[in-house]
């Protein structure tokens, strides 16, 4: 009966364990992607002006594409858990939200829908329903790469349509987004001149939008591939991440 009790209490105490890391291990996974995130993405993520219709495109899905790769790398060869886009894609969200309303409400009183993070839960699921439909990784970065940087703008806009709204304030045509921006002054500010779209992308079809898509997703092809790579290396080699194995029971001769 003890033993039995002592068994018990064992288990218990190796299922908290579990949960514990499993919960740092998210934290940790949020923290990096986070900074990543910032540090790449930087202020077109952080204001509403900055989200523009050409460079927000494209900067935004290739660098947020690296993280789901590698997590998915590990979660598919180890568990077969087609989750990892979503995963992180939920976990940066989450993040994304306690930075803006901790730092940027709280410490610096900036109204939230002038900060307010992109998602990437649509083109995450997307990602992951496509690994586990094909289960290659090399179809998941050629369909889902390039859905992921097809999605990002469309998934994107609901929220950010009626910054674009146009407006006259003090005798000039401007969006809701740049009189948002007059109202609250910040140490950098957009260039203004590229909103105008005078660049050499728009010598497709006059817009910019289809082809930022279009070029985000073939990057976004090969960041995938890249840090699916890298994923699988580090965390999924036996070199560096051996799986259990049980120690080999001797037969004993009759």
């Amino acid at each position: 009966m003890q033993y039995l009790q002592a068994d018990a209490e064992a288990k218990a105490v190796a299922r908290k364990f579990d949960i514990a890391v499993i919960a740092a291990t998210f934290l940790l996974l949020v923290g990096s992607y986070h900074v990543h995130q910032m540090l790449l993405a930087g202020d077109w993520s952080f204001w509403v002006d900055w989200k523009d219709r050409n460079w927000w495109p494209i900067i935004a899905p290739i660098v947020d594409i690296c993280f789901p790769a590698a997590v998915q790398a590990v979660l598919w060869t180890k568990f077969r858990m087609p989750v990892g886009a979503t995963l992180c894609a939920v976990g940066l969200l989450f993040g994304q939200w306690m930075n803006r309303y901790i730092n940027f409400w709280n410490w610096v009183h900036y109204p939230l829908n002038f900060v307010f993070p992109e998602t990437l839960i649509p083109q995450a699921v997307v990602l992951d329903v496509v690994l586990m439909l094909t289960g290659s990784w090399i179809v998941t970065a050629l369909v889902g790469g390039e859905l992921w940087g097809w999605l990002f703008y469309p998934t994107n806009w609901v929220m950010l349509a009626p910054f674009h709204v146009p407006v006259e304030y003090q005798g000039s045509l401007m969006s809701m987004a740049d009189v948002i921006n007059y109202m609250y002054v910040r140490t950098s500010t957009p260039e203004y001149l590229r909103i105008v779209e005078t660049g050499t992308m728009r010598s497709f079809a006059g817009g910019v939008t289809g082809v930022a898509a279009f070029f985000s997703g073939f990057v976004s092809v090969c960041m995938y591939a890249a840090w699916w790579l890298m994923g699988s290396y580090f965390f999924g080699s036996t070199k560096f991440f051996k799986p259990y194995e049980a120690a080999p029971v001797a037969v004993r001769q009759h």
